[in-house]
């Protein structure tokens, strides 16, 4: 079974087409799959939306916790209810679309791999996202591998796939719940010993996001540096 989890916060506009597009690439993919929706304390209709996808399809799930927590948090809360596999972390607004889900499955059969990375800097990867983000994802790449030495040269795209023994290993070793979880989860995943490789990706980004979420990202690593030493 594949499960996507889909971490949303106020996608209210996204979040239809989002699951919709979804269930349309897993179905070219199997017909044993699960989307299971977690809803970071929304203040619109997202939670509302996918309870309405959930009620008319029992492979789609919509959690909520009420509380904005951050997206570390709404992954691993929706790990842990889910039942593939594979598990596929996808943002909930369509820059990435689903469809390269298969690229990624494909990708992890054939160099057997445990964890499949989606990269903006893969040479075959298609981006197109503003000068200011590409700068500061310049930066965090910097910082991310003076500190962790982490043989992956994006961590923060928001499409990845695992096997299910990985996360079950890595997940209760993560101390970071918000915005540097994607960081702890390979770091700890090659302390491991996995194999981890990355993927080309088509990413067209079209929805604005927290000005200061790369900040966060920063005090983050930094805590969990904190906490490692």
């Amino acid at each position: 079974m594949i499960s996507v989890i889909l971490p949303a916060y106020n996608e209210e506009d996204t979040i239809k087409d989002v699951i919709n597009e979804t269930i349309e690439a897993l179905d070219m993919i199997t017909d044993i799959w699960e989307i299971i929706v977690v809803d970071d304390g929304s203040k619109d209709l997202t939670f509302a939306i996918a309870k309405e996808f959930a009620k008319n399809d029992g492979r789609i799930r919509a959690l909520s916790y009420g509380k904005n927590m951050g997206k570390g948090f709404a992954l691993k809360y929706g790990f842990e209810h889910s039942r593939g596999d594979l598990i596929v972390f996808m943002d909930a607004d369509l820059d990435l679309h689903p469809k390269q889900i298969k690229k990624l499955i494909e990708i992890m059969e054939r160099e057997k791999a445990d964890v499949v990375v989606g990269s903006k800097r893969h040479p075959e990867s298609k981006v197109n996202y503003p000068l200011k983000r590409r700068i500061l994802s310049d930066v965090y790449f910097f910082m991310v591998k003076l500190l962790f030495n982490l043989n992956v040269k994006d961590t923060q795209v928001g499409l990845k796939l695992f096997r299910r023994k990985v996360l079950t290993d890595v997940m209760p070793r993560i101390l970071v719940k918000r915005y540097a979880f994607d960081v702890e989860v390979l770091a700890n995943a090659v302390r491991r010993g996995y194999k981890i490789v990355e993927a080309p990706v088509e990413l067209d980004f079209k929805h604005g996001s927290n000005i200061n979420w790369r900040e966060r990202d920063l005090e983050d690593v930094c805590r969990y540096v904190g906490y490692s030493i």
